[in-house]
């Protein structure tokens, strides 16, 4: 057992190679995959730095089974038809083919990647739709190269937002790496002339300002085509204008993060400075640290990451996930680091499949490590934006960014299985049932390879060699896997890996066959920056609580249903310290999905023990973590665990749980008469000390926008207790906000149905930058309440309330 280090952390401890290597021997040489200027697929052109890997074009990798399926369900479901739902995606009067209308991110979004859905599919009827937009969006193109909407030109302080284009020229470049269209280049030639024209002002704006990397990368793309030097200095102009990732993390939302860590790495690729290298290395490491402390491989990021939210209940943006998983196939092969690859593995297998529903109809915009109930409600001790975000919708408008932007995750993923290397070599970096067509050696001859396996769910790749020709052929091994073999023709092969690769070098026949077996072995893992839970993993598969689910259709229509998600079984368990956990391997149809309860060919047995006051908060959301192990005297039983990314409800991290541990303590039910969207029921019950009445670094609960009116804030104790005092910090954020301490506030306590104020209350203070004590005749009493007359034109709350007792004084 792993305690209190981050996977990756535990990598680099360990020299960034998994445990248990072997030794070498000549027919496994040594050697990970060199950064140089050779291959056969567009090398990173002088002066930028040679990186190992090059990516193969659209369609020369097929994706067979399971990832086969989930690409049909997407052919099939929301973003192979979400142009016959979505309001933003009509042909007809879109800005992106009309510019005298209006357009923003949406269908650039959506045709990233819808466009790349039909590459690796072949879906006639994607590739024709796909190709219908492109023309047009080509036909718009400007003398001065802008194209698009010409309101975009000047939308943003008077000059031009750039960031819906830069989804829109990675589609192009998609669609010319598949079809070669001539019109690409100088198409997007003349547009980046246009950017380069621009004062330095503009590239520090909105969304894009956090966004550069992707531009960036498509400079780069195309300057190893045209060798146009203007282009690495507009590069540099990009970096130079744009949010500073190098110095520190200028933003904390989830999607900018997900795009914004690798910026520096690959602005390192032109200057050559290492410490822009180390910056991305520190930032991610920042964020994983912060708020990245549950299982997943996502981090808390509910629009932004904040302090105080990191519990597992928090989830990640269903756009952050897939773009995450963009920048760690990037960084793959930037830097032919496996870290990398472990974490794209992460978020595809454990995240990803339950941000939508077994069919792909609708999906969430959040997914959380820990979460028992999917429903349509705004969740105001959770989640920050001011809707709900866990209900399965088809959410044009609801979410709007997400099921618009979803569908790169897998098309992508599959583009990425399989990579050139720069010595004439092919890389299997990630696996999945597969064939892929390349050319290798020095000669570039085509050869294909055939990759059979239920990886994650198995742990053997066998690989099937089509065509003769001498090529080094890598294999990575993950950074989980404490011991691997590789047989070449039935002959076990003695192998070491360096830097996470295992490299077979020989002359390649027709029929060879290469087999490599990464003993997957359960582990469990001690979170202990998060209340000390453990998480339980298999491979790169995490597992979670089967709880039984009961979906129910809340609205949308029989095509297009939208879905809320009940438990129908006991949630709240802790697993037994120490305990062993089965593997059960099941037979389950051939076609089944293996990312649905239903489907999943492998499960866990493992011991538990319910912990009877973990319970919901009162908008249903699972209960905060509290410390382990937990006490508990109930009965052991044993449960089943399922992979993650099979659960939609799902308990991921767990409390430990022993007879001598902590006591869990029932949590305050807190309501309130109004609380804004964007604020906490729980923050005023948190226990954090502010260091200001305008303190905005931890949770706050406020009235916001209820002005000049009596508002109250509700305490169910969960048990009779008697309370005599009570102390109210209160927020005020005179200077930059219209709240302020109240005009005057009172107690009252329920007695049966009646509501009574306490008696011989002393002054109830409305200090600022303190906690206002007042104390008044005891009563006993279960729920209590802070009444507050909010001053007239302003709004009011507060960040901590307590309610206590007077200390008895002592007899002498």
């Amino acid at each position: 057992m792993v305690e209190g280090i981050h996977r990756r952390d535990f990598l680099l401890a360990t020299g960034g190679l998994a445990v248990g290597m072997t030794v070498n021997s000549t027919a496994a040489q040594a050697a990970g995959p060199p950064a140089s200027s050779g291959g056969h697929y567009v090398p990173n052109r002088a002066p930028l730095q040679p990186v190992p890997f090059q990516k193969l074009p659209p369609g020369a990798i097929e994706p067979r089974g399971w990832l086969a399926q989930q690409l049909d369900l997407q052919v099939k479901g929301l973003c192979g038809r979400y142009d016959e739902i979505s309001d933003f995606l009509p042909y007809e009067g879109n800005g992106w083919v009309d510019p005298s209308q209006g357009a923003w991110e949406e269908l650039p979004y959506w045709l990233r990647g819808f466009g790349d859905l039909g590459y690796v599919t072949g879906d006639t009827g994607v590739l024709t739709r796909a190709e219908r937009w492109l023309n047009g969006i080509i036909a718009t193109q400007a003398p001065d190269g802008w194209f698009g909407p010409s309101r975009l030109r000047t939308s943003l302080e008077g000059g031009p937002d750039f960031w819906p284009g830069m989804p829109l020229l990675a589609a192009f470049r998609s669609w010319y790496e598949y079809s070669g269209d001539e019109r690409v280049i100088p198409f997007m030639t003349r547009y980046l002339q246009f950017q380069d024209a621009q004062p330095a002002e503009v590239f520090n704006r909105s969304w894009g300002a956090f966004r550069w990397g992707d531009n960036i990368d498509s400079a780069y793309w195309l300057y190893n085509r045209t060798g146009d030097e203007w282009l690495l200095d507009l590069v540099t102009k990009m970096h130079s204008g744009s949010a500073d990732y190098v110095n520190g993390i200028p933003t904390w939302h989830n999607v900018n993060l997900a795009q914004g860590i690798r910026e520096p790495l690959q602005y390192g690729l032109l200057s050559g400075d290492p410490s822009h290298r180390a910056a991305t290395y520190r930032n991610y490491a920042t964020i994983m640290r912060l708020y990245g402390q549950f299982p997943g491989g996502g981090f808390a990021g509910d629009e932004n990451s904040r302090p105080g939210f990191g519990d597992p209940r928090q989830g990640f943006e269903t756009c952050g996930i897939v773009e995450l998983m963009h920048t760690f196939e990037m960084l793959t092969r930037f830097t032919g680091d496996t870290d990398w690859t472990d974490r794209c593995e992460e978020l595809a297998f454990n995240l990803l499949p339950a941000s939508y529903d077994e069919q792909q109809r609708v999906l969430h915009y959040i997914t959380s490590a820990n979460s028992i109930q999917l429903d349509d409600r705004v969740k105001h001790g959770q989640f920050q934006n001011g809707f709900a975000m866990q209900a399965y919708k088809y959410g044009v408008h609801q979410y709007r960014c997400c099921p618009h932007n979803y569908g790169m995750g897998w098309p992508y993923y599959a583009q990425e299985l399989w990579l050139a290397t720069t010595d004439n070599g092919l890389a299997a970096s990630m696996y999945a049932a597969s064939k892929v067509t390349a050319k290798v050696g020095a000669d570039g001859t085509p050869v294909s390879i055939v990759a059979d396996t239920d990886y994650p769910f198995g742990d053997a790749v066998t690989f099937t060699v089509q065509g003769s020709a001498r090529f080094p052929f890598y294999l990575r091994v993950p950074g989980w896997a404490a011991d691997f073999t590789v047989t070449v023709n039935s002959v076990r092969t003695p192998a070491r890996a360096e830097g996470g690769w295992v490299k077979l070098d020989r002359a390649w026949r027709s029929g060879d066959r290469v087999k490599l077996v990464l003993p997957m072995r359960t582990t469990t893992r001690v979170w202990s920056d998060n209340q000390g839970a453990v998480s339980v993993s298999r491979g790169p598969l995490t597992y979670s609580l089967a709880i039984d689910e009961r979906t129910e259709v809340i609205g949308g229509t029989a095509e297009w249903p939208e879905l809320a998600v009940y438990p129908e079984s006991p949630w709240n368990y802790g697993l037994v310290a120490d305990s062993k956990f089965d593997l059960v391997r099941r037979t389950v149809p051939r076609d089944a999905n293996p990312f649905t309860h239903a489907g999943t060919p492998v499960l866990l047995k493992g011991a538990a023990r319910r912990i009877p006051k973990w319970e919901a908060d009162s908008e249903d959301v699972v209960g905060l973590l509290q410390a382990s192990p937990a006490r508990s005297t109930q009965p052991v039983e044993q449960v089943t665990l399922v992979p993650m990314g099979a659960a939609r409800l799902r308990i991921t991290s767990f409390p430990s749980v022993a007879r001598g541990g902590t006591e869990w303590r029932y949590r305050t039910r807190v309501t309130a008469s109004h609380v804004n969207d964007g604020d906490s029921l729980e923050a005023a019950d948190d226990g954090r000390t502010p260091s200001s009445s305008a303190d905005t670094s931890i949770p706050r609960f406020t009235w916001w926008d209820r002005r000049g009116t009596t508002e109250w804030i509700q305490y169910d104790l969960r048990a009779a207790r008697v309370v005599s005092t009570v102390s109210a910090y209160w927020f005020d954020d005179t200077g930059f906000g219209a709240c302020r301490v109240p005009a005057a506030w009172r107690v009252l306590w329920l007695d049966g149905s009646t509501w009574r104020e306490v008696l011989g209350a002393s002054a109830y203070g409305v200090e600022r930058d303190r906690a206002n004590l007042a104390s008044f005749a005891p009563v006993r009493a279960q729920v209590l309440r802070v009444e507050a007359v909010l001053q007239p034109t302003f709004s009011g709350g507060l960040l901590e309330l307590a309610f206590g007792r007077r200390p008895t004084p002592v007899a002498r």
